[in-house]
């Protein structure tokens, strides 16, 4: 079983049997403010202040340092199978805003994709890297990242089994981003009602695609 709550921005913990991981610890910069975390692995997509606020991490109770995670590669820590694939911000290959790593973490039984702060559609052979995904975490907001148009773009090319936007405007943060509902309207959806968080099995896995919507955790 794993659980996922969302802090804001691109910012995940996400808790497992095998370990608590992190992704893009917020910065203040984008209205969010991320209580002291407790995590094994913490995953950068890049160095930007907003993806990359490490002092709001903390030693696991145990006194051990987290893992952290940033760049391209193939990673094994506490028995999680990270991929991180190597992404730009917006189609010029990184000459405006430079790489972004989108990860892959494996984990219960199922496949976690983080796009971070992808900015185009995927090539085919990121693609097929990612083609066994089975929860998408999406940005859909904009500044930077994918706009809704994209995003549908994007999850049509992975075709996951959960969807979950992030990056987007809130009463807490990211207010200068899109708001939520364009990108229902791309899916040809409406949004369903927030949750404070996602608890999920294997076996809870459907074929027919579903969106999450998360509330910004405060804790």
């Amino acid at each position: 079983m794993a659980e996922l709550r969302w802090y804001g921005h691109n910012c995940f913990r996400i808790r497992a049997r095998e370990a608590t991981l992190l992704t893009d610890p917020v910065g203040k910069g984008t209205g969010y403010t991320l209580s002291k975390q407790t995590a094994d692995v913490v995953t950068i997509s890049d160095e930007h202040a907003d993806h990359a606020n490490l002092d709001a991490v903390k030693p696991t109770t145990a006194g051990t340092a987290p893992t952290i995670i940033r760049g391209p590669g193939e990673y094994e820590v506490h028995d999680v199978f990270l991929t991180g694939v190597r992404t730009y911000h917006e189609n010029q290959r990184g000459a405006e805003r430079s790489y972004n790593t989108v990860y892959l973490l494996e984990l219960e039984g199922m496949v976690i994709c983080h796009l971070g702060d992808l900015g185009h559609l995927l090539t085919d052979e990121q693609a097929e890297a990612m083609a066994k995904v089975d929860i998408l975490l999406v940005p859909i907001g904009g500044g930077g990242g994918l706009e809704p148009a994209k995003s549908a773009e994007v999850i049509a090319q992975i075709q996951p089994k959960i969807v979950i936007p992030m990056q987007y405007a809130t009463g807490q943060g990211d207010k200068a981003l899109g708001s939520l509902e364009p990108f229902g309207k791309e899916l040809g959806i409406a949004m369903p009602p927030a949750e404070d968080k996602l608890t999920i099995r294997q076996a809870d896995l459907s074929e027919t695609m579903r969106v999450v919507v998360l509330n910004v955790a405060t804790s």
